[in-house]
Parts: structure tokens; sequence; C-alpha cells
């Protein structure tokens, strides 16, 4: 059988939590799978990590597809590929189907928050260009008979409609997140859609307790012990800016606390608003945003935080708690039933939309070392239930089913 995956979200060289799921499972499908070929769509020449992933397989090449615009590579490249050179199966790990595809085709749905939580969304239009941008909005009123604008709340809304409805199988990466789907696109989807759980690299998230090591990573991005640590997009659909005004309460309520609050992740819809609360709350010297901080530092990171604070709004699955757990860091979840999902009874929950609700939560996990000490021992056998190889291989029986 030939199966194509669309590896262009895989192939980007500083990769969030989508496109390093579809890294993770292209990388565990070309090594677990000797029996069908794999082609993967790129829109450019593949990053090294992604080319050395799969170099050592026979059955896994890469096809350029080249496209003179910056935008809809998908539904124009893609498909032109599909009428010519059509695969047996097509799998869309981390974006929406092709306009045109096989019959038998797999898309996963990591989460409809963007429906959910929509006012945390940002209405960005897809061009930069007044002239190019009111012909495409032309374009896209006529093709969606004017429900939907050219920008990427609505390209959301609409593509995620459209791939529930065309795919023949849907990975759903939580059972919360398939009970969504069939709450908004209806209970006739059900029999089409399974869950399969994300994992996380086993081989880099473990506990990090070699001083040197520390040392070294703290230094080279400036983070002083104790510290709690956030690590996400700094945008509203995160509630970054929450996160901050809670901890600003916490320091008001425990001056005499060293504790810092570390801020990992990229610039997103909001990210004014939580350098606004620093500044307004004269957290300067207390909140520290390093920006972007190398995968492979991360591990290291995540061990010499006091506890992993993650005060998000909305998750399909909620990575970062697994990377947290696997660490041996305590995790301080949402209460959202996603969360729990994943990380059961091996965290501590609040309330994201109630700031003193989480200002108490990192005093109290901050003062209880063995709290701390009962969670990492907790969330160190919680993470055993997941890795990407189960993933990648509950991935290929949908592939193959």
């Amino acid at each position: 059988m030939l199966i194509g995956i669309d590896a262009s979200r895989a192939n980007r060289s500083l990769r969030t939590g989508t496109e390093w799921y579809s890294f993770y499972i292209i990388s565990h499908l070309a090594a677990i799978d000797r029996e069908n070929e794999y082609v993967l769509y790129l829109d450019k020449e593949p990053v090294a990590d992604l080319a050395a992933a799969v170099s050592l397989y026979s059955n896994v090449r890469f096809k350029i597809l080249k496209w003179p615009w910056r935008y809809f590579w998908t539904i124009g490249r893609l498909s032109l590929e599909m009428i010519k050179n059509r695969p047996d199966v097509l799998f869309v790990p981390a974006h929406s189907l092709p306009l045109i595809h096989p019959r038998r085709t797999v898309n996963t749905v990591h989460d409809i928050a963007f429906i959910r939580e929509n006012r945390v969304y940002q209405k960005r239009d897809i061009s930069t260009k007044s002239g190019r941008l009111s012909i495409i909005d032309l374009l896209v009123r006529i093709f969606t008979r004017g429900k939907y604008q050219s920008n990427s709340l609505d390209h959301l809304s609409w593509s995620t409609a459209y791939s529930v409805r065309n795919a023949s199988r849907i990975i759903a990466v939580s059972e919360f997140t398939k009970n969504e789907i069939l709450d908004v696109y209806g209970e006739h989807v059900a029999s089409k859609t399974q869950v399969v759980y994300n994992g996380y690299p086993e081989d880099l998230y473990y506990e990090r307790r070699d001083p040197r090591e520390r040392n070294t990573v703290l230094e080279k991005y400036g983070i002083e012990e104790p510290f709690f640590l956030y690590v996400g997009r700094l945008e509203k659909k995160k509630n970054t800016a929450a996160l901050v005004e809670s901890f600003s309460l916490y320091k008001e309520a425990y001056p005499e606390s060293e504790v810092r609050l570390v801020l990992i992740g990229n610039a997103g819809y909001g990210y004014d608003e939580v350098k606004y609360i620093i500044e307004e709350y004269n957290l300067s010297r207390w909140v520290l945003i390093p920006g972007w901080v190398n995968e492979d530092d991360l591990p290291v990171i995540f061990s010499a935080a006091l506890a992993f604070v993650f005060p998000t709004l909305h998750e399909g699955f909620g990575i970062p708690a697994l990377q947290a757990m696997a660490a041996g860091t305590p995790a301080l979840l949402s209460d959202l039933p996603v969360l729990h999902e994943v990380a059961g009874e091996a965290a501590l929950y609040f309330d994201p939309r109630d700031r003193a609700s989480l200002a108490s939560a990192l005093a109290y996990i901050a003062s209880n070392e063995n709290l701390r000490a009962t969670l990492t021992e907790q969330g160190l056998d919680r993470c055993r239930l997941f890795s990407w190889e189960k993933s990648a291989r509950e991935t290929l029986s949908v592939l193959t089913s």
C-alpha cells in the first residue's frame, strides 16, 4: 500500500505542538512499518532532522511540491498532486484536507478551541497586500457562498468542517476532543472517529538531575532557581496574562519569596497584555521570557522547575503537561476535563478563570515539599501510559484498516 502524508508541518525548523506531533508520528511510522510505502509531501526541501529521521528506511521518500504562492499550498498544490499521482491512503496529521483527495483519507483533529473559545482568537487576514487580499477575499466569499471571509479564524472554521465531513477516518487526540467533534459536527461522524493519544519523546524527556547540565542550561538562558515554569505560546488562549497577574498576587502575599516565573514560548495574540501586566506590577525582575528554547534544553529546564504551571483555557490534549510529568516536575494544571484525562490524579488543579485560585495554588505547591515529591512520583508513573511509538502503531492501524 502507498501511504501519502502531508509532511509540510513537520518540515519546520521551529516547531510548536501540532508540528511536533506531525514530526514524531511520521518518524515513528517510518521506524515501525516495513510493509507499506510512504511518500512525504513537502512544500520545500526537508529540514535536517526530518531528513535524518527517515533516512534509514528505503520505503520512505520525499516529494517536494513547488507552489509559487505563500498560501493555499494544501488546497491548490496538494490537490493537483492528488489528481496526477494519488496514493492509496492520504494522511493529513496537522492541517486540513486538500480539496481533491483519495477516497481513503485520514485527518487528525487536534482541537476545536476556535469554536469553543473564539474570543481568544485573532482574525488575521491571510494576506498583507490589499490588492491581493481583496481578490482572495472575493474568491473565498464566492467559493463559500458568502459564509466565510479570508481570515485565519474563518479558515479554521471552514477547513475543519470540510475535513470532518470529507475524511473517511478522523483521529481525535483525546476522548474530550472526540466528544467535542461529535457535539459540534454531529453524532453521525462517531463511527469514523477514533481516539489516538499523543505521546512524548522518551529519549529526551526524563528526569535531568545532573547539576552540571542543569547549571549550564539555566545559565545559557539566564534562569535563576527557584522558578515556576510555563511552556506554550504566550497568548490569550493559553491564558498567559492571567498567570502573570496571579503570580503578582502570589508575590504580594509572599513578598519574601524568591520564586520567579519563567515563560517559554513564542508571542501570540495577547502578548502585549502579558508585557503590560509585567510592567504595571513591576515584575520585570521576577518574570523571565527567554524566547525560543532549543528542544534539547527544555527537559533540563522542566526538571529544574519548582513546578510546571499550565493555565490554558482550552486544550485538545495538553502535551506540555505530559512533558512535565516525564521530566519529574510537579504539574499545576487548569481544571479542564481533558487535562484530567491526561494527568489523572498526578497533578494539582485550579480554576483558570479565577486568579485568586491560581495564586493560592502557586503558594500551596511552593510551600509543600511533600506534595511536590508525591506529584513527581505519580507523574512519572502516569506518563508511562503514553508514547509516540504507541501513537504511531495505533495510527498505522487506522491507516491500514
